[in-house]
C-alpha cells in the first residue's frame, strides 16, 4: 500500500523534474506526455483515496517523513490530480510546439507534485519541504515568460510575498520541537507545551494566511497574473492558494486548543471574502476579477477552517477548484483567441465562442452563488458553521456572498452582450490573438464547469453527513431552511441588479481604491518593504562606517606597529648584531695577528707572557 502512495507522488515530481531539464529538447514531446503522466496521476490518486495507503521514511533522529491518505487527503489528492489533467489537457493545444514546453510541463507537474505532498503529509519536514518547492515552481510559473522585466517583477512580489509568511512555517517547526512535540507529526501539535503552543499556532496560521492570499497578503494574487492563463488556472484553483485553506482545515485542532486562533481565522476569512469581493467587483480587467474572486472564495474556507466546519469548507474548497479552474481556462482561451482580457473589448465573446461561453457562464453562475449550483449550497454549509458560533460572522459572510453574484454577473453582463460590429478595433491590445480555439482545449473547460456546477451533490445531507465522519469533524451543523432561501434570495437579488445597472460604474473614490487592491501593494511598501530598507541602509552604513571602520582603523594601527617595530629591529636590534659581528671581526683581527707561524717570536711572546704574569704575582704577594 506505501508503495502506492510514493508512487503517487513520485511520477509527477520525477516526470516535472525530468521535463523541466530537458528544456528544449523535450519541447515536441512535453505536451503529450505531460498529459499521459497527469492522467496516470489521476488515476492512482482515485485508487490512493478507496485504498487509503499510509508510508513513512526515516529522516532525521526522532523525526520521521510521513504521508498518508485519510478522509480529507482522499479528497484533495483526486481534485489536485483532476484539475491538474484537465489544465494540462488544455494547455496541450497553447503549447504546442513551442519551445518552452519542456519547461512549463515540467514545473506544471512539479507544482502539482509538492501539492500532493502538501495534503498528504502526516509530519511537518515533508510539509515544509513540498511547501518550498511550490513557492519556487509558481515563482518560475508566474515569470515563465522572463525575458519580459514587467513579469519577472510580478514573479518576485509574489514570491517575496508569500515567502515572508512561509517563514512562519520555520517558527512554527522550532517552537513544536521546543515545545515538546519532538517527531514534529502534525496531530501532536496541539499538545505543544505552553507558551509555545501559541507560537506554533500564530506560525501556521500566518503561513496559511499568506499562501491563501488572506488579508493582507491578498496582493500577490493580483500579480500572479502576470503567467500564463494555464498557470492562473492550476495556481487559484487546487494548489498554492488551495494549500493555505487545506492546512487550517487539516489543524482544526491546533485552532481550537489555543481559544484565540479560531475566531481570527474566522474573521479573517469573512473580512477577506467581503473585502476582496468588493475588489472583484471593480475589476475591469477579466483574471484581476477571477483573481480577486479566489481570495474572497478561499475567504469562505478559512471561515469555515475558524468557525469548525471542516467538512463545510472541504466541500466549498473543491466545488472552487473546478469552477475556478473552468473560470481562468475559458479567460486564458479568450485571451489566446482575441489578444485581450479586457471586460468591454470581451463583449460579445460568449457568443463568437460559444464552446467557450457555455463553460463561462456555467462557471460564473456557480461561482455567483446561484441556486441550485454547487457554491450555493456548499457556501450554506460554511454559513451555517460560522451562524452557530457568530451571528457577525454569519452576516459578513452573507454580504460576501452577495458580493459574489455582483461579480459573477458584471462579468457575464459582457461577455453575453451582442457582438458589437467594431469588436475587432478592441483585440490585440495585450498579445496577438489567434482567433480560434485548438479542439484539445474544449472538452477540458465544458467537464470543468459542468463538474464545478454538480459539485453541490457535497452539501447534501446525504453526502455531508459521511464527508464529516471521514474528515473527522461529525455533526456539523447544516444550514436551516430559512437559511437556504436567504442566500438563495440575497444571490438573486444581488445578481439581478447587478445585471439592470449594466455597465454604469460604482462612484469614483471608491471604485477607484477597490480596483487597486485596497491599495495593499502601496501600503505594503509603506509599512514593511521601505521601513526595512531603510534599515537595511542604516544597518550597511553602521557596518561601513563603525564595524568597517574599526576594522580598518586596527589595521592601520597593525600597520604603524608594524612600521615601528621594522624601525626597532633595523635601528636597533640589528644594530646590535652589526656592532657585535663587527667587533668580532676586530679581535678576529687583532687575534690574527700574532700568529705568524715563525716559531721564535711564539717563544718570544711566550716568555714575555710569563714574565708578565711573574710580575704580578710578585705585586699581589
Amino acid at each position: 500500500m506505501s508503495a502506492l502512495l510514493w508512487l503517487l507522488i513520485a511520477l509527477p515530481l520525477g516526470a516535472g523534474a525530468a521535463l523541466a531539464l530537458a528544456g528544449r529538447r523535450a519541447a515536441a514531446p512535453a505536451p503529450a506526455l505531460g498529459v499521459a503522466v497527469a492522467v496516470v496521476t489521476l488515476g492512482l490518486a482515485v485508487a490512493a483515496a478507496v485504498v487509503r495507503p499510509v508510508a513513512s521514511a526515516p529522516l532525521f533522529a526522532g523525526i520521521r517523513a510521513g504521508l498518508r491518505v485519510d478522509g480529507l487527503s482522499a479528497v484533495m489528492v483526486v481534485t489536485v490530480a483532476a484539475v491538474t489533467a484537465g489544465v494540462l489537457l488544455f494547455s496541450a493545444g497553447e503549447f504546442a510546439g513551442a519551445a518552452g514546453g519542456g519547461r512549463f510541463f515540467g514545473l506544471m507537474l512539479l507544482f502539482a507534485g509538492a501539492m500532493l505532498v502538501t495534503v498528504t503529509a502526516t509530519t511537518l519536514p515533508p510539509l515544509l519541504m513540498a511547501w518550498e518547492v511550490m513557492g519556487a515552481s509558481s515563482w518560475a510559473l508566474i515569470g515563465f515568460h522572463w525575458r519580459q522585466p514587467h513579469r519577472v517583477r510580478a514573479a518576485d512580489t509574489a514570491f517575496l510575498t508569500t515567502r515572508a509568511a512561509d517563514l512562519g512555517l520555520y517558527l512554527a517547526a522550532g517552537a513544536a520541537l521546543t515545545g515538546g512535540v519532538g517527531s514534529l507529526r502534525l496531530d501532536r501539535l496541539p499538545r505543544a507545551d505552553a507558551p509555545w503552543l501559541q507560537v506554533v499556532t500564530a506560525g501556521v496560521v500566518l503561513a496559511a494566511a499568506g499562501k491563501s492570499a488572506q488579508l493582507p497578503f491578498s496582493f500577490w494574487l493580483s500579480r500572479a497574473m502576470e503567467g500564463p492563463s494555464p498557470v492562473s488556472a492550476l495556481l487559484h484553483s487546487a494548489t498554492m492558494v488551495a494549500a493555505g485553506g487545506y492546512l487550517l482545515l487539516r489543524l482544526h485542532p491546533l485552532l481550537t486548543a489555543t481559544g484565540w486562533a479560531g475566531p481570527l481565522v474566522a474573521g479573517t476569512g469573512a473580512v477577506t471574502a467581503l473585502a476582496l469581493g468588493a475588489v472583484a467587483a471593480a475589476q475591469s480587467d477579466l483574471k484581476q476579477l477571477l483573481a480577486a474572486s479566489t481570495c474572497a472564495q478561499v475567504g469562505f474556507v478559512v471561515l469555515a477552517a475558524g468557525s469548525g466546519g471542516v467538512a463545510a469548507g472541504t466541500a466549498q474548497l473543491v466545488a472552487h477548484a473546478a469552477t475556478k479552474a473552468g473560470l481562468f481556462l475559458a479567460a486564458g482561451a479568450w485571451l489566446t483567441a482575441f489578444g485581450t482580457k479586457r471586460l468591454t473589448a470581451l463583449r460579445g465573446a460568449a457568443r463568437a465562442r460559444p464552446v467557450v461561453g457555455t463553460a463561462f457562464t456555467v462557471g460564473a453562475l456557480t461561482l455567483a452563488g446561484l441556486p441550485p449550483l454547487s457554491l450555493w449550497a456548499t457556501k450554506d454549509e460554511v454559513l451555517a458553521a460560522a451562524h452557530q458560533q457568530r451571528t457577525a460572522l454569519y452576516a459578513v459572510g452573507l454580504a460576501a456572498g452577495a458580493l459574489s453574484a455582483v461579480y459573477s454577473v458584471k462579468a457575464l453582463w459582457y461577455v453575453l452582450r451582442p457582438l458589437p460590429p467594431d469588436a475587432e478595433d478592441f483585440y490585440d491590445t495585450e498579445q496577438p490573438g489567434t482567433r480560434h480555439l485548438a479542439p484539445v482545449a474544449r472538452p477540458p473547460l465544458l467537464v470543468l464547469a459542468f463538474a464545478g456546477a454538480a459539485l453541490g451533490v457535497l452539501a447534501l445531507p446525504a453526502v455531508s453527513g459521511p464527508l464529516a465522519d471521514a474528515v473527522g469533524t461529525p455533526g456539523e451543523p447544516g444550514p436551516r431552511p430559512w437559511e437556504a432561501g436567504l442566500s438563495a434570495g440575497v444571490a438573486l437579488g444581488a445578481g439581478a441588479l447587478t445585471w439592470w445597472r449594466g455597465q454604469r460604474p460604482v462612484p469614483g473614490p471608491t471604485r477607484e481604491w477597490a480596483a487597486d487592491w485596497l491599495h495593499l501593494e502601496r501600503a505594503a511598501h509603506a509599512l514593511v518593504v521601505r521601513p526595512v530598507l531603510g534599515l537595511a541602509r542604516a544597518l550597511a552604513a553602521v557596518d561601513d562606517r563603525v564595524v568597517d571602520g574599526a576594522v580598518r582603523q586596527i589595521a592601520r594601527c597593525g600597520l604603524a606597529a608594524a612600521r615601528l617595530a621594522a624601525r626597532l629591529d633595523d635601528g636597533g636590534i640589528d644594530a646590535v648584531v652589526r656592532a657585535t659581528a663587527a667587533g668580532a671581526r676586530r679581535l678576529g683581527g687583532w687575534a690574527r695577528r700574532p700568529q705568524t707561524g715563525l716559531l721564535h717570536q711564539y717563544y718570544t711572546q711566550a716568555a714575555l707572557g710569563f714574565a708578565v704574569l711573574a710580575m704580578i704575582a710578585l705585586l699581589v704577594r
